[in-house]
C-alpha cells in the first residue's frame, strides 16, 4: 500500500534522509525507533506531504500512486493521516466545527449524524460534550492534545496512520488508553507507521505482529521484528548499531 523508495530529503538545504527504502502493506503494523536526529519525524512528515521537506530523490507510492508531489490534502483524500508530535494550537477553530467540517468532507455525513458521532466517540476519549466546544488544542495538555489527534483517527479510520511519537509529553493514564486505541485501530484493518523512542506506547500491542526499523543518520539500519523493541528498551540503540556496523 505504501511503498516508499530511495527517499532523499532536505530540510533548510540540509540532507536529513540519505536513501530510505520502506514498505507497508494494508493491515500491517511497523514501528520506526531511532535517537534523536535520526530522521524518524523527518520521514512520517515527508510522506504526509509537509511542505517544508523537499524531496531530492526518490519517490512515495500509496495504492499504486506516485504522490511525491501530492500536496497533503490530497493524500488525505486517498487515506493518509499524520498524527502529530506537536498538535498544534488553532485559536477561534472549535473541536466540534473542525470535526463535523472533517466528517463530511471525507466520509460524506450530514452535520448533524457528524455531530452525534463525535460526541459518542469524545467519551472513550473522556471528552465531555463542553470540552468539544473548546478551541483546538488551546490550553490543552499533552496528554489532552494527543487524545484528540486519537479522535480524530478512529473518526476518519484511515487506511494508513502516520503516529509521530504519541507518547512524548503524555501521562500514564492517558499513554494506556492512546495504546489501546491504537491497537483498536489496526484490528479493525487501519495500517500503523509508529514512530517512538521508547517500547512503552506498545503495551497493549502484540509484539509478534509488528515490523520494527531501527533508524540512524536518516538510514534504516535495521529491521526486525518485536523482539527489537524490549531488546532496545534493556541495552539502548548503541549495541545494534554496533552489530550492524552503524
Amino acid at each position: 500500500m505504501l511503498k516508499v523508495e530511495n527517499l532523499h530529503v532536505n530540510v533548510e538545504n540540509k540532507e536529513i534522509l540519505k536513501g530510505v527504502d520502506l514498505e507497508v502493506n494494508p493491515g500491517e503494523f511497523h514501528v520506526v525507533m531511532g535517537p534523536n536526529g535520526s530522521g524518524k519525524s523527518t520521514l512520517a512528515l515527508t510522506i504526509a506531504g509537509h511542505p517544508k521537506y523537499e524531496v531530492k530523490n526518490g519517490r512515495i507510492l500509496f495504492d499504486g500512486e506516485d504522490v511525491t508531489d501530492l500536496g497533503p490534502h490530497e493524500r488525505v483524500r486517498r487515506g493518509i493521516m499524520l498524527a502529530f508530535q506537536h498538535p498544534p494550537e488553532v485559536e477561534g477553530v472549535k473541536i466540534i466545527e473542525f470535526l463535523q467540517q472533517v466528517l463530511v468532507e471525507l466520509k460524506g455525513l450530514d452535520p448533524i449524524e457528524a455531530y452525534d458521532l463525535i460526541v459518542e466517540k469524545a467519551r472513550e476519549f473522556w471528552f465531555k460534550e463542553e470540552d468539544l466546544h473548546r478551541y483546538v488544542n488551546v490550553g490543552f495538555s499533552g496528554g489532552e492534545r494527543k487524545r484528540l489527534e486519537l479522535l480524530q483517527a478512529v473518526l476518519i479510520e484511515p487506511k494508513l496512520l502516520i503516529l509521530d511519537e504519541p507518547d512524548s509529553g503524555v501521562d500514564v493514564d492517558s499513554l494506556s488508553l492512546i495504546s489501546r486505541k491504537i491497537e483498536e485501530l489496526h484490528k479493525k484493518g487501519t495500517a500503523i507507521l509508529l514512530i517512538t523512542h521508547y517500547g512503552r506506547i506498545l503495551q497493549h500491542i502484540d509484539r509478534e505482529s509488528i515490523t520494527v526499523h531501527v533508524m540512524k543518520d536518516g538510514r534504516i539500519v535495521r529491521t526486525g521484528g518485536g523482539e527489537l523493541v524490549d531488546r532496545i528498551d534493556r541495552e539502548g540503540f548503541a549495541r545494534v548499531f554496533e552489530e550492524v556496523g552503524a
